[in-house]
């Protein structure tokens, strides 16, 4: 699964130095042997894989992100890659167990993650997530059914509202995933 993995991140276009020094400093993690799964919660090992999945609505070009309980920030969902799980199964997976949908990967970005980063967590039992960012279909006039252990609400932002906000209340990475989403749409002449 390790040499699947690494061609996947192979394949993402960095948005900048910083994407890149990730994409880089992952793939030299990979080829170095060490265990890349969570095996045990909360951080063992203290580097590990998550995919994050991001609902994107195509009419209203916003996402939707969730206020998540243990860390106290607005987030894209996602979870813990399991051990040689497929990071587009984690994706699936999750969907249906936090916000009770079936996931299907949005047309415009395909089923490959658009963004990687590697992000010490904050709070409790700290650790490294190597994040995969996904893009699924989503529709901000559907309300969704939440998983309320982990998530004490959601909230849909246009790609304006993302690069507005204060960074301190969520992923530090998030303007610049929301950049690579603008920045997609106008290659690809979508907008």
């Amino acid at each position: 699964m390790e040499t699947i993995i690494k061609q996947i991140i192979e394949q993402i276009k960095p948005l900048d130095d910083l994407e890149l020094e990730h994409i880089v400093d992952t793939i030299r993690w990979i080829d170095s042997g060490a265990e890349i799964f969570r095996i045990t919660k909360p951080g063992n090992p203290p580097r590990h894989l998550v995919s994050y999945f991001v609902l994107y609505d195509t009419m209203n070009e916003s996402i939707m992100l969730i206020d998540h309980i243990p860390s106290g920030l607005c987030l894209p969902s996602g979870g813990h890659v399991e051990l040689n799980e497929h990071p587009k199964t984690t994706v699936l997976r999750e969907a249906k167990e936090e916000l009770s949908i079936s996931a299907s990967f949005d047309t415009q970005f395909g089923d490959n993650p658009l963004f990687l980063t590697v992000t010490p967590t904050i709070g409790q039992n700290q650790h490294t997530d190597v994040s995969l960012w996904y893009i699924i279909s989503g529709n901000r006039d559907i309300v969704l059914n939440f998983d309320k252990r982990e998530i004490s609400g959601y909230r849909w932002l246009s790609i304006q509202e993302v690069l507005s906000a204060d960074i301190s209340k969520f992923d530090p990475h998030i303007h610049r995933f929301a950049r690579k989403i603008q920045k997609s749409i106008t290659l690809k002449g979508l907008h």
